[in-house]
């Protein structure tokens, strides 16, 4: 499925100034993951491929104070929990997994860094049983 089906565009509806993030965050993820599966479900858009690996949402892991004008939460599972100031929230829900929320608002945001921990989220879906 595409990043950008018309369902997609619909999750956008109620937050439309954060779409032009996610058109240029989903341009990325299709270059680089083009085997990629995208399913729009009522509060979240989830990437996958055998497994998931990554949602994008509007999950507040900040205070309404902290968060930018315009943002999504991107959502991964990890193998281990990711140090970064980058990180919003990060939990272990059950042991060798971790969820780690990353809050972006910034296309500047959509760099290398982010992309590798994207690529180890894939990964790490793709080694599981």
């Amino acid at each position: 499925m595409d990043f950008m089906n018309p369902d997609v565009r619909m999750f956008f509806d109620p937050h439309p100034a954060a779409l032009p993030l996610y058109e240029a965050f989903a341009g990325e993820m299709a270059a680089r993951f083009p085997e990629t599966r995208v399913r729009v479900q009522k509060t979240q858009i989830t990437l996958y491929n055998r497994r998931v690996y990554a949602c994008v949402s509007f999950l507040r892991v900040k205070r309404k104070a902290e968060l930018p004008a315009s943002w999504f939460t991107l959502t991964l599972g990890l193998p281990d929990p990711l140090e970064s100031p980058r990180v919003a929230a990060r939990v272990e829900p059950y042991p060798g997994r971790w969820t780690t929320h990353i809050v972006l608002s910034d296309p500047s945001e959509l760099d290398a860094e982010l992309f590798g921990w994207v690529e180890q989220a894939y990964e790490f879906a793709e080694s599981k049983a």
